[in-house]
């Protein structure tokens, strides 16, 4: 069975960091589209990072840009999103998600509903 398990949410003071990790069960992330989405508070779910399913390309949401950098360790199937320079409006709950590539072709993308596998989501809140 495919599943996502998040880890790392926490509290944080404007300025800080922090990482989250997405942890792969049940399958190997090689061939997959991965992404983390947020959702805050009285808001829609937005796509924040991805990965291509080649695993050579990245994209970023313009409000994160240059602050997160998404990483993946397939040796430990697991993906990364490094939080810096924190602002309250980071506050949200973080999910991952992947989709499988279909043979041939690479998939990458922040729309939510290119993905059909989430995890829980890890609570982020910044906050002095």
């Amino acid at each position: 069975q495919l599943q996502l398990v998040e880890s790392g949410g926490g509290l944080v003071q404007p300025g800080g960091s922090l990482r989250l990790s997405c942890a792969a069960s049940g399958f190997a992330l090689d061939g997959y589209a991965i992404a983390w989405f947020r959702q805050g508070p009285g808001k829609e779910r937005e796509g924040v990072a991805c990965f291509s399913s080649s695993g050579t390309t990245t994209n970023y949401a313009d409000s994160v840009k240059g602050r997160f950098t998404i990483s993946r360790d397939n040796a430990k199937n697991t993906v990364y999103l490094q939080m810096n320079s924190l602002k309250p409006e980071d506050t949200a709950v973080y999910y991952c998600a992947v989709v499988k590539a279909p043979g041939g072709v690479v998939v990458i993308g922040l729309g939510q509903s290119l993905y059909d596998t989430w995890g829980q989501g890890t609570q982020v809140t910044v906050s002095s």
